[in-house]
């Protein structure tokens, strides 16, 4: 037959245990350190909304490697399509948007500039034209909106009362370097 003081001291042992972290919780539950129910919801709510901002600040990184190949793939096309690589495409695509919007070249001048910017080669360029004041303007536009890459820095208007408008005009181009 079992030892039954032995089982019973057993017993007691135990419960004295789980009555110690009875005591324990409960006094951690309502010690100042943790804090009360409210406090603790508060500070539930705030980690939360950090968690959202923060997760709403890095969505911009998702994907960044595949991101990246597309921006250089971008920035390589840009360089293809908007810089020329010689001296003849400046002046064939500034003509050609003279005679498609109906102005003529009275005299078109270019000069490479010595500076590089990356890769670049600025090519500094001035020309007068002559045409209507609609048939300039549309030229302008085109000359803003065209695919090869112009940066018009002045314009000066002139001419006679009774005629067509004269325009000198300096602008800028880039050629691609070798």
């Amino acid at each position: 037959m079992p030892d039954l003081r032995h089982t019973r001291k057993q017993i007691k042992t135990a419960l004295a245990i789980m009555l110690t972290a009875d005591v324990v919780a409960v006094v951690v539950l309502f010690s100042p350190l943790v804090g009360s129910t409210e406090s603790r919801r508060q500070e539930l709510t705030q980690l939360w909304s950090d968690l959202q901002t923060k997760t709403r600040q890095v969505e911009p990184l998702k994907n960044l490697d595949k991101k990246v190949i597309i921006a250089n793939q971008q920035i390589e096309d840009f360089y293809k399509k908007r810089f020329p690589s010689q001296d003849s495409q400046i002046l064939t695509e500034f003509g050609k948007l003279a005679v498609s919007n109906g102005v003529t070249i009275e005299q078109a001048k270019y000069k490479p500039l010595d500076e590089v910017t990356g890769h670049l080669h600025p090519v500094q360029m001035e020309a007068d034209l002559l045409g209507s004041y609609v048939s300039l303007a549309k030229f302008i536009n085109a000359l803003e909106r065209d695919d090869m890459f112009f940066l018009i820095s002045s314009i000066s208007l002139g001419g006679e009362p009774k005629g067509p408008i004269k325009l000198q005009m300096r602008l800028e181009t880039y050629l691609k370097g070798t």
